[in-house]
């Protein structure tokens, strides 16, 4: 198929591409939408490049939309969601505001097919009769890389200060005994939002490649998230065989078997534990252990990639062309 979408989420548009189609992205404009986005991906993965004339001739054969402002960036386009082509849109979110009458912007609609990356969202969210599925998260296996040779924590969030209370990064300082290195776009502002959390440094917004090699040397993942979807971060940690030290909120308790580290709404129980793991590599490394079997068994790219082709199929098909 020849998929139209906009990058949105860099990882999650390394796992969308890998299913063997055509996907097809507008150049970028004066506001900075658009462009191709930057894959860590191998070649021969058909990305390309298209226009608005191209589109009006040859229109795409499914529109994957993942923000509601692509509704317009596409008709201005040339290609109308749901009109001109199949529409299914990737909603990444749990919901703002009124949980659990939490009324979907797309909700009651019959020219879309509401996609949520997890059974907590697709419960949360409220989309009336519009048609929905479910894709778990689906990454390619980087390996069990993880050496946990530094007695650090790895946290994983990009913009952290504004994210604030739904990343968890007001929890930090529960973690001030421990040394706590930061990944992630503008992570670099933590130790000046956390006066107080000398421990917790800075280390770097790297490229993918860069950032598995880098958290696979830390000896335990810590994942603080309150109130978002399942983060991939989380997914690539235990697929490095990193033992997780898991806030259980949303998704948490389905990604976080037994054993893979900790999981728990008790943030001592997590602080605790990060003190056990960070004092004791061979209890680290057997639950990293756990964490990459279960990741492996649930978050594989195939079934991604398969869960996908299902529901493309079933756009186009059920599109009144």
């Amino acid at each position: 198929m020849r998929i139209l979408l906009w990058n949105v989420h860099g990882g999650y548009s390394d796992s969308l591409t890998s299913g063997g189609h055509t996907y097809l992205y507008l150049p970028a404009d004066e506001h900075g939408s658009g462009g191709l986005p930057r894959l860590d991906r191998p070649d021969g993965v058909d990305v390309r490049l298209t226009s608005p004339e191209e589109l009006r001739d040859d229109p795409p054969d499914v529109v994957v939309l993942q923000r509601l402002e692509e509704l317009d960036l596409a008709a201005a386009a040339g290609v109308r969601p749901g009109i001109d082509a199949p529409a299914v849109f990737c909603e990444h979110n749990t919901p703002r505001g009124d949980v659990p009458d939490s009324r979907h912007p797309l909700a009651d609609r019959d020219d879309v097919t509401v996609v949520h990356v997890t059974h907590f969202n697709a419960l949360v969210w409220d989309c009336g009769r519009t048609r929905t599925a479910v894709v778990e998260h689906g990454i390619a296996d980087p390996g069990p890389l993880w050496t946990g040779e530094l007695g650090h924590l790895a946290f994983v969030v990009n913009e952290p200060v504004r994210r604030w209370r739904n990343t968890g990064t007001d929890l930090l300082p529960r973690f001030a005994e421990h040394p706590v290195d930061a990944f992630g776009i503008d992570a670099d502002l933590l130790p000046g939002a956390l006066p107080g959390s000398s421990r917790l440094s800075y280390a770097g917004n790297l490229t993918p490649t860069e950032l598995y090699a880098a958290m696979a040397q830390r000896r335990a993942y810590l994942h603080l998230n309150r109130w978002t979807s399942l983060g991939l971060s989380l997914i690539q940690a235990m697929l490095l065989g990193m033992p997780v030290l898991v806030l259980d909120t949303t998704e948490a308790s389905r990604a976080v078997p037994p054993g893979a580290g900790a999981l728990s709404t008790d943030v001592e129980v997590l602080r605790r534990e990060a003190a056990r793991l960070l004092a004791d590599p061979a209890e680290a490394a057997a639950r990293g252990a756990v964490a990459r079997t279960a990741a492996l068994e649930r978050y594989g790219l195939a079934a991604f990639c398969r869960a996908w082709d299902a529901v493309l199929e079933r756009a186009r098909d059920q599109h009144p062309r």
